[in-house]
């Protein structure tokens, strides 16, 4: 058995859909006879008792508000299909990372890593891209985007004003950080 798994990247802005794409995608290659699992990069957060003693829980999902060693480490460990992985999974209920929640053993053969930086290529996140084998990068139009993620927001607690004020902040400021990252994408995909 080859010890390699293949590990496919699906970057964007927040928003675009990127665990909804990654799910659905994820579940064609199982209907393909290719065992999947995906890993979201969103597991990898920093705690939110972290983000307020650094001063940074305003600018939750910016690049530096992630455990980046602890991600690295868990995709070079999911290179090897030898090697099993526990890790972390996202709760956007508690907008905490519940530990040891995904447990990916030698069957699966394919990784969707889904998450906002995987084509950054500063501070230490030029790391990830050489891990994956390609990375598509979503793009929709920006109302959709900013419609999609103003509606996830109050969907996970935030008042309407809270919502449109952080999507138009804090995660737009984001977007922009990952926006040329597209042109390392191995393909651009646009979704409605």
């Amino acid at each position: 058995m080859d010890p390699s798994r293949t590990l496919i990247g699906i970057a964007g802005a927040p928003g675009v859909g990127k665990s909804t794409f990654a799910q659905q995608f994820a579940q064609q290659l199982i209907r393909d006879g290719i065992p999947t699992v995906v890993v979201g990069m969103d597991a990898f957060h920093l705690s939110q008792a972290e983000l307020v003693r650094l001063g940074r829980r305003d600018r939750m999902g910016a690049p530096d508000t992630f455990d980046l060693p602890g991600f690295l480490s868990a995709l070079r460990v999911l290179r090897d299909a030898r090697l099993p992985a526990v890790l972390p999974v996202f709760d956007r209920d508690l907008e905490e990372a519940r530990p040891r929640a995904l447990k990916v053993g030698p069957e699966i053969r394919t990784v969707v890593v889904e998450g906002n930086y995987l084509l950054h290529d500063r501070d230490g996140w030029e790391e990830v891209l050489p891990l994956l084998d390609s990375v598509l990068f979503l793009e929709a139009p920006e109302a959709t985007r900013l419609d999609r993620l103003i509606r996830r927001h109050v969907e996970f607690g935030k008042t309407e004003d809270e919502a449109r004020a952080w999507s138009l902040g804090t995660d737009q400021r984001n977007a922009e950080l990952i926006a040329p990252g597209r042109d390392r994408a191995s393909m651009l995909i646009t979704v409605e």
